[in-house]
């Protein structure tokens, strides 16, 4: 079973002779929640995303203490989908390992996402937004996860060659099965998110949230699609929010030889860190420094300016780093002043 060779490669620990999980009790003490657009739902301001870090080739105890190290300082959102891992499923499943660990006991705190549309198994029902793909695929999620429902579930990406009603038509019944509390969609434009927006409002199931790419480096939201989602009362979470680790003090010198860059394959490639976008990066970083923060706390700071912006989802190598990642919030506000010298930098 997928299972189980998931299983035989991470070397999961005994699952039986551990001690339990118990929450902080002050773990509500700092964390700043925001209004997920026009909606009843408040989601935390920075949020886990389990792209990384989570899968069956990283190692059971660490990623498990960063949950728990989220959960203890107030992030209640981990954002998943299908096919996080490497391998696809694997987060999924290992998510659900660190539920039945002990972090289950609070799953009335918590907010469990998950997605479906792109790549997660071969054949032609292994990706898109077919109705088919879309209504196996959450299934298949809460089976990893164990799981009666998530909270959002996503379409991933918009399907080119599938009608949207069709694509938005099961994400009603999935929300109808009570299989999810609520919908979304991710990597839509402004026009195709107007569209499913529209869709899914004539079946009496508001878009909760739209999730986006968005970073001081990758501003394409701004361009529309900000205007669309304040309109129509939907909340936005951003992802890659450092721009893939772009936006932290990593570059400032060249590219390190254990960093996402240097490696010949990834999201992040060499030939994007040009010296323009360093000379850009030095820039940021002199003027997180004016405000007492790092420049990774800057950017996260920056994107939260806007209303719309509910939440923004971080990845963690280690519970140090996503510590590191929450002293964002002790400085939210921003002068004129500094958004004029952002600005004319990015």
């Amino acid at each position: 079973m997928f299972s189980e060779s998931i299983n035989q490669k991470v070397g999961v620990p005994n699952l039986h002779h551990h001690t339990p999980y118990v929450a902080s009790d002050k773990r509500y003490d700092k964390m700043v929640y925001r209004r997920c657009g026009k909606s009843g739902l408040l989601l935390p301001a920075i949020s886990l995303g389990l792209w990384h870090n989570f899968g069956s080739v990283d190692v059971f105890e660490c990623f498990e203490k960063i949950a728990y190290t989220a959960f203890d300082n107030g992030i209640t959102h981990f954002d998943l989908a299908n096919n996080y891992g490497p391998v696809a499923g694997s987060a999924e499943e290992n998510f659900g390992r660190i539920l039945k660990r002990g972090l289950g006991a609070y799953r009335d705190e918590m907010i469990i996402t998950t997605k479906a549309g792109y790549d997660m198994h071969p054949g032609p029902y292994g990706e898109w937004g077919s109705r088919k793909t879309l209504m196996a695929s959450i299934d298949a999620s809460l089976r990893r996860m164990n799981l009666d429902y998530v909270d959002i579930f996503y379409s991933h990406r918009p399907d080119p060659n599938t009608p949207f009603e069709e694509t938005m038509g099961a994400l009603v019944d999935i929300v109808r099965q009570g299989k999810a509390l609520y919908v979304g969609i991710s990597n839509y434009d402004a026009e195709q998110s107007k569209e499913a927006i529209r869709i899914l409002k004539e079946q009496n199931v508001h878009c909760l949230v739209h999730q986006a790419s968005y970073s001081m480096l990758n501003r394409w939201t701004e361009q529309g699609l900000m205007s669309v989602l304040e309109e129509e009362g939907v909340g936005m979470v951003a992802f890659s929010p450092l721009a893939q680790g772009m936006l932290t003090d990593k570059y400032l010198n060249g590219i390190p030889q254990d960093s996402r860059a240097a490696r010949a394959t990834g999201f992040l490639q060499e030939s994007a860190i040009t010296p323009e976008v360093v000379a850009k990066i030095r820039r940021l970083n002199e003027l997180a420094k004016e405000r007492n923060q790092t420049l990774a706390e800057m950017a996260l700071a920056w994107l939260l300016r806007k209303k719309v912006v509910t939440s923004v989802i971080v990845g963690a190598r280690n519970s140090e780093q996503l510590l590191t990642n929450l002293k964002a919030l002790d400085n939210l506000e921003f002068s004129d002043e500094e958004l004029a010298e952002i600005e004319k930098t990015i």
